[in-house]
């Protein structure tokens, strides 16, 4: 075999994912496990992270590391019970810090975890009939669908697709049931079967494969930042079939302009009893063609990229054994997701349930002094009767709630302090990723530093008069493109403590990359080089044009187009 990445090397000899993880786990005089483990405990839905605002201190004082876990669950489609939500939640309290992070992948986070608590809180995890395999790692990962999966007949069956599609891409090997769950299962996520990944082959995929799920007109997977994408084609409120889409990514490094993020191109359209076939095709032909020799060309997209649409849908297709049809028509109109509460749309009117979508701001589920969102999810679930569901933009919807019991929620949900609005259009659309302290490969704060950013420039929107229009604006603390900011439009990507990367004109609908606008620019920085903008949009926009269409039509950045045409380089303004 031809030159290869050292993860590369640690997946063939791992026996099949298992490593030294096992032994790894006894070792009481570290907090952390091996260089090699870590990479395959990635497979197993764990990362290993340290706390960086102390680790200056314990360096001095010549300490290990505060080292913890992470956690991710595999939770396709997103739904969540009221008795898991329970579960879930004693686990935050018992295992990690006492909060619930909601993801950008449509799914709960833990952090915190120490390496003594690590296989209970698998074990607990799988009590509640969850589980974290292949939550991370060189695999298909979590599987988002529409946020609202009983919205409609259509919605459920893009559920349906999520939860087939995962468990059809899941792992074969018994390393995760062996290490974890001392091969007793509560539920069975790997089949019985001779040890052997039919799909993936011991070294698994190249890099991480994100496949997503969207039924217009609401594009809140963000379809085109994924490697594969299924978007419903709906007849008289039935799934008839999916167009394909594949190739996308948000990753990046900072000043190596062979690494950018890519829209998914459009592939062609299948049936939905074709649906898996083609998407593991799609999976196959990424293991046998993509980058083993260099990690950061590894992903789906580069080799879309590389080869060209045409090529890779002429290989999917001979190994289906069937052409794709032509792509259907469609219309996607936003990315976010509407906030406060609304109706099935099938059935008698009277019969339809309710559902109520919470903006949390960052994903964190958490007790303040001024909001006790945890406390009062708590109570929520333990009154039953709903369900709830993560959304791909790491808000929460309570759904299939009664007419009944409607106000009932409300008025526990004011009890606590819970605010079921945003307090403007710009906070609705906000989302960051974790970063610093816990994140390894954070070069600036996200979490921590958008919500604050965001309240200074709603006094710049309530002097614009625009505080309710809806603007998506997103940040992460490096690169990597976790919370999607290059399909905001407005964005911000960090390169060092309180400097990042601006940028502007993506489109609402999540249909094209934004540009850079500004280097290595500081808070003050970011509101003098915004507000002029924000000013220009109120008084110049048309009719319904939207805050990215907007910066492009007025030339403050030029357009993007599908696929690579994102460049780090251009920097239009300096302050």
């Amino acid at each position: 075999m031809s030159e290869r990445a050292k993860n590369e090397i640690v997946k063939e000899k791992s026996r099949l994912l298992r490593g030294g993880i096992a032994e790894g786990l006894t070792h009481v005089v570290t907090g952390a496990i091996d260089e090699d483990d870590t990479m395959l405990l990635k497979f197993h839905g764990s990362y290993m992270q340290d706390d960086r605002d102390v680790r200056a201190e314990r360096t001095k004082k010549k300490l290990e590391k505060a080292f913890s876990f992470m956690i991710r669950l595999r939770l396709p489609g997103g739904v969540v019970s009221p008795e898991q939500w329970l579960k879930l939640d004693d686990i935050a309290g018992t295992y990690a810090n006492g909060t619930l992070r909601l993801t950008t992948r449509a799914t709960f986070q833990y952090h915190g975890v120490i390496k003594s608590n690590l296989k209970r809180t698998m074990q607990a995890i799988n009590a509640a009939c969850i589980d974290t395999i292949a939550a991370c790692g060189d695999v298909n990962r979590n599987v988002m669908s529409a946020s609202h999966p009983f919205l409609s007949k259509a919605h459920k069956q893009a559920e349906e697709l999520a939860i087939a599609f995962s468990d059809h891409l899941l792992p074969r090997t018994g390393a995760y049931h062996e290490i974890w769950l001392d091969d007793q299962k509560v539920i069975d996520t790997a089949p019985a079967t001779p040890e052997s990944e039919p799909i993936y082959g011991p070294l698994y995929l190249p890099r991480k494969f994100k496949t997503v799920i969207a039924v217009p007109p609401d594009n809140d997977v963000d379809i085109f930042a994924h490697c594969l994408g299924y978007i419903a084609i709906v007849e008289k409120g039935e799934v008839v079939g999916w167009n394909v889409t594949v190739g996308g990514g948000m990753g990046m490094t900072h000043g190596e302009t062979d690494t950018f993020p890519r829209t998914a191109d459009m592939m062609g359209f299948c049936t939905p009893e074709q649906a898996i076939d083609v998407g593991e095709k799609v999976v196959t032909v990424q293991r046998d063609w993509g980058n083993r020799a260099v990690r950061k060309n590894a992903r789906l997209k580069y080799t879309v990229e590389r080869v060209g649409i045409d090529a890779f849908r002429a290989e999917v297709e001979k190994r289906c054994g069937f052409k794709l049809g032509a792509p259907r028509s469609y219309s996607f109109t936003s990315t976010g997701d509407p906030i406060g509460w609304r109706q099935s749309l099938d059935g008698k009117a009277a019969d339809r349930k309710w559902h109520l979508t919470l903006y949390v701001e960052n994903g964190r589920v958490k007790d303040t002094a001024t909001m006790k969102l945890r406390t009062a999810l708590r109570e929520i679930a333990q009154a039953g009767g709903v369900d709830f569901v993560v959304t791909s933009n790491q808000n929460l919807v309570i759904a299939n709630v009664t007419a009944k019991a409607k106000p009932k929620i409300e008025a526990l949900l004011e009890k606590h302090g819970v605010v079921t609005a945003t307090s403007s259009g710009l906070r609705r659309n906000a989302m960051a990723c974790v970063a610093l302290p816990t994140c390894a490969l954070a070069l600036s704060e996200s979490e921590r530093f958008l919500p604050g950013l965001v309240t200074d420039l709603e006094d710049i929107l309530d002097k614009a008069g625009l505080r309710e229009d809806d603007i998506v604006i997103r940040m992460t603390g490096c690169p990597n493109g976790c919370a999607r900011p290059y399909l905001a439009e407005i964005g911000f990507v960090g390169r060092a403590p309180g400097l990042y990367n601006l940028y502007l004109g993506a489109a609402f609908d999540g249909t094209r990359l934004s540009k850079i606008y500004a280097q290595d620019v500081n808070r003050e920085q970011i509101l003098t080089l915004l507000e002029p903008i924000i000013k220009r949009y109120a008084k110049e926009r048309t009719s319904g044009e939207h805050f990215g269409n907007f910066v492009v039509r007025a030339g403050i950045v030029a357009a993007t187009t599908a696929g690579n045409n994102f460049h780090e380089n251009v920097v239009l303004a300096k302050v």
